[in-house]
């Protein structure tokens, strides 16, 4: 990891452990990373990690910087979306930086594809992955192991999945986040696709109208695959009366004209793989689950592919 550059900006939430942030940064610094961290505890505004000039600022800075090659969201929660219309995603592009994050962030990186076809990563952010007392070697491998490329390898643990064997460019993220951005200027359209999501706190019944929502809206035109990633942290109820994950899946199985497939270790969890967004992938399932191999995307030693 010796003379790489990491920034970090916050385009969405703050910090809730200032101190926690410290170590992190001195973690990266300790394996011989070198940090610029963007981000000022002291300007948080309201819910936000700044004001709307001021978390753009600060991916401005970290774009520009000439000694940053990855550029690290601090976290998600709710911000790009005020921002959107202010980003000069040609700057970002054209800045070579490799730019990772994931649940907010996935407006980032639909409007980066849409705007400039740029790929980037869907993968950990400071808070809480390079933060935590105990990091998750699976994690952080997983992204070190796809930034430095030039092929990237993750392995889906689930049975049941209908057998495939297809190539397609690789792209979704958090799913409430995608039908947010469908009908908008942000909403990349990608051909022969590969489309992962994932969300956190979502009732069975809120995923399938989403991916409904994505169906009735066309976005799923052209498209190979549908990979769910987790989606952790619902409650049932009484009324709901049978209703369940695996019942709302076997409806989207029905009706879908596209394989459904599950077990993608990715989402708002600890264990959590990474993504290049827009990387060209070669998806292969069996009985016990699938196995998702990346090319054609930016590293750190070819940043400009």
């Amino acid at each position: 990891m010796n003379n790489i550059g990491i920034a970090i900006a916050a385009p969405g939430g703050y910090a809730v452990d200032d101190a926690a942030l410290a170590r992190g940064i001195a973690r990266l610094e300790q394996q011989g990373c070198t940090v610029h961290n963007y981000y000022d505890a002291s300007k948080k505004f309201q819910r936000f990690a700044g004001s709307d000039g001021g978390r753009l600022a600060q991916l401005d800075a970290a774009a520009r910087d000439p000694d940053v090659q990855i550029v690290v969201a601090l976290r998600g929660q709710y911000g790009l979306s005020r921002i959107l219309p202010r980003i000069d995603f040609r700057a970002m592009a054209d800045s070579g930086k490799l730019f990772v994050g994931y649940s907010d962030f996935t407006a980032f990186q639909m409007g980066l594809m849409q705007a400039t076809g740029r790929k980037s990563f869907a993968g950990p952010m400071m808070c809480d992955d390079f933060i935590r007392d105990e990091p998750v070697e699976y994690t952080l491998n997983q992204f070190w192991d796809c930034l430095r490329g030039p092929t990237h390898f993750v392995r889906g643990e689930a049975a049941g999945n209908p057998q495939v064997d297809i190539e397609g460019r690789l792209w979704g993220g958090n799913l409430a986040m995608l039908n947010h951005l469908v009908g908008t200027p942000y909403f990349a359209k990608v051909d022969n696709g590969i489309l992962f999501v994932e969300d956190v706190n979502e009732h069975p019944y809120r995923v399938e109208r989403m991916v409904l929502q994505l169906l009735y809206a066309g976005a799923l035109e052209g498209q190979r695959a549908l990979v769910l990633g987790d989606f952790s942290g619902y409650r049932l109820a009484p009324t709901d009366n049978g209703y369940d994950f695996d019942a709302m899946l076997a409806y989207l199985r029905e009706i879908l004209p596209i394989p459904v497939l599950t077990g993608l270790p990715f989402g708002h969890v600890k264990h959590r793989c990474t993504l290049p967004f827009g990387g060209l992938a070669h998806l292969k399932s069996d009985d016990t689950g699938f196995d998702l191999t990346v090319t054609d995307y930016p590293t750190l030693s070819n940043p400009d592919r």
